[in-house]
């Protein structure tokens, strides 16, 4: 080790003419290098400073003048890559298109084209002259025309609504050069393939088609290899791989014991953004209904809702004052919400396809996330091969238990007093002055540990005892957590339950699509109780009988005969009152006819347009 001091005699030893200084050895790198200058700075607004590997691949590809297929895992930044693509039309010639949009995109749902429109607003935001618009079902035509009669470079929208603008003449294609598929594997799914084939038989023969997805199906291929021209495949990373950032797990649970389930996950990840996928319109509604009467924040998302409503529920979840969203696989396609900690399917995705853009939606810009798939005994096998097919490595693992979750939310109770107590911010004197006094005469212990019970967190819901099973269900039918003679919630069978119950009726019977869960979740947010309390539901063709816990019987009777907005035809009784509904033990009136909520699936076949009513996009 050499002496920081020298003596008179020694002198400096001659500079090194090989030696570089360390700050110039090399240039610093230019992770943005090859973007444009303007959307780099937007980029860095935005508070990156890499690309995704599917951006740098666009950027890297020879791809002037080409076709693309553009394919990479959920949440790399597609949009962004496309948009990266398109610059050189775009900004090369800024300004309003000259009589129509140059550029065409087209996406299976609303969501995803206002997520579309708004990535790239921000990437092209030095360049406001471009003008985006969007056009869709669930909004005004009228304002749409508008928007389009400014001559808007890029046009964002869902299938139906832009072949509605294109056969009535809003919509010019004459200066159309690109025409962009987002998910088109969904699009056709959703039962648009006459609309995209009309769409693009429809476009300039001198223009570019590009398809982006996170899979591609043998259906779309075939619709590609029909539209586009020596089509360049550009991978963001293989095929229809997941996200490596995304942590899979798999339980197994029985169809009764689903609710329990994703009641201890949802405590797990308590304060965290949660999305719940479910099969239909009606489990979305009747699941968020049951955790709502449980205490959770929440609401449920699916196609039946209005767009304005859509648009406020998305935002609420985008906001944090609703922590988990539940949903039908309508969500799974555009709905970029950041900090998605969590995804349960509740229900088993249709295809490896549909797991990948569901658990797409966490883990995305390089956060990290959970997807947790519940999974009915009988369902395992298929749930295997869905995730062998995605390349997918998941750990089956039984279901937390009630002890563990109390157990883990104890712990952190703890490690968070701890945290505190380390702080640098004392607490305020009066405080301290204040705990004196509580001292003052008192074992200090026992005043602690008072003080631990009385700010341990008081739980709206308590954590549910939910077994691995050992065999399958036996069965479509009686299979719920409530159905007659099984158990209830408690996890004490109907003959061992000491508790007394107070036998109610509903006019809403099988036949006019009655489930346990939907009863269940009726019941529970009409009458303000928790599931806990509801007893065995029995559900004949028109009617239902169910029991309440005698302790808010009454209540519950109060608070069900005040008609419901949401479905005011159920009317709700004590069994055995005078003017019941009908069914078993009914009363002097028959039940009134209640119509069963619409299920959320493919649109099945589309017909060629003709002159008449619009049709939603």
């Amino acid at each position: 080790m050499r002496s920081e001091i020298q003596t008179e005699t020694e002198a400096p030893a001659p500079p090194d003419p090989t030696a570089v200084a360390e700050t110039e050895l090399a240039p610093p790198i230019d992770c943005l290098a090859g973007v444009p200058a303007s959307l780099g700075s937007a980029i860095r607004r935005r508070g990156y400073s890499t690309l995704t590997s599917v951006q740098q691949a666009v950027l890297g590809a020879e791809s002037e003048g080409r076709d693309l297929r553009i394919s990479s895992q959920t949440g790399s930044g597609k949009t962004i890559a496309i948009g990266l693509a398109l610059a050189p039309e775009l900004i090369g010639d800024a300004g309003p298109g000259r009589g129509g949009p140059s550029v065409l995109v087209l996406v299976p749902t609303r969501e995803l084209a206002m997520q579309v429109r708004d990535e790239l607003a921000w990437l092209f935001e030095e360049h406001r002259d471009l003008g985006i618009a969007v056009v869709m079902g669930g909004t005004s035509v009228g304002l749409e025309r508008r928007a389009l009669s400014r001559y808007p470079r890029i046009v964002v929208g869902t299938p139906g609504r832009v072949l509605d603008h294109l056969t009535r003449g809003p919509l010019a294609v004459d200066g159309i050069r690109h025409v962009v598929l987002d998910e088109a594997d969904r699009m056709l799914d959703m039962g648009f393939r006459e609309e995209l084939e009309a769409i693009l038989e429809g476009m300039p023969a001198e223009r570019r088609t590009h398809l982006v997805s996170a899979t591609f199906s043998g259906a779309v291929r075939s619709l590609a290899n029909r539209f586009q021209k020596d089509a360049l495949q550009i991978e963001g990373t293989a095929l229809g791989a997941a996200n490596r950032d995304i942590e899979h797990v798999a339980h197994v649970v029985a169809r009764h014991d689903v609710h329990g389930a994703v009641v201890n996950l949802l405590l797990l990840n308590e304060g965290k953004r949660c999305l719940i996928f479910v099969e239909r319109r009606v489990d979305a509604a009747a699941l968020a209904d049951q955790l709502s009467a449980d205490g959770f924040s929440v609401q449920a998302f699916s196609g039946e809702l209005a767009q304005a409503q859509r648009t406020r529920t998305i935002h609420a979840f985008k906001e944090g004052s609703i922590k988990t969203l539940v949903s039908t696989d309508v969500a799974a396609r555009g709905l970029d919400v950041p900090d998605i900690e969590l995804v349960i399917h509740a229900s088993t995705p249709e295809s490896a396809d549909a797991y990948v853009h569901r658990s797409g939606r966490t883990g995305r810009a390089g956060s990290t996330g959970r997807s947790v798939m519940l999974v009915n005994p009988r369902a395992k096998r298929i749930c295997e091969r869905q995730l062998a097919s995605a390349r997918i490595e998941a750990q089956w693992k039984p279901v937390p238990s009630a002890a563990r979750v109390n157990r883990e939310l104890r712990q952190r109770f703890r490690q968070h007093v701890h945290q505190r107590l380390a702080a640098e911010d004392p607490p305020s004197q009066e405080h301290v002055d204040y705990a004196k006094g509580l001292l003052d005469g008192r074992e200090p212990a026992e005043v602690v540990a008072m003080l631990l019970e009385m700010a341990q967190p008081k739980m709206d819901r308590a954590a549910v005892d939910v077994r691995e099973p050992s065999e399958p269900v036996r069965g479509p039918g009686g299979s719920g957590p409530h159905a007659k003679g099984k158990a209830r919630p408690g996890g004490r069978g109907k003959r061992g339950d000491s508790r007394e119950y107070v036998t109610f009726s509903v006019n809403w019977g099988g036949k006019t699509g009655a489930a346990t869960a939907r009863v269940l979740g009726h019941v529970c947010r009409r009458g303000q109780i928790k599931s806990q309390l509801v007893g065995a539901i029995d559900i004949d063709a028109d009617t239902t009988r169910f029991e309440v816990d005698a302790s808010v019987a009454e209540r519950f009777e109060k608070a069900v005969k005040r008609r419901d907005t949401r479905d005011p035809e159920l009317e709700i009784v004590r069994a055995g009152a005078a003017g019941t509904t009908g069914g078993k033990g009914g009363g002097d009136r028959p039940a009134k006819k209640v119509h069963a909520r619409p299920a959320d699936g493919p649109r099945g076949k589309r017909f060629k347009r003709k002159p008449g009513p619009r049709k939603k996009g």
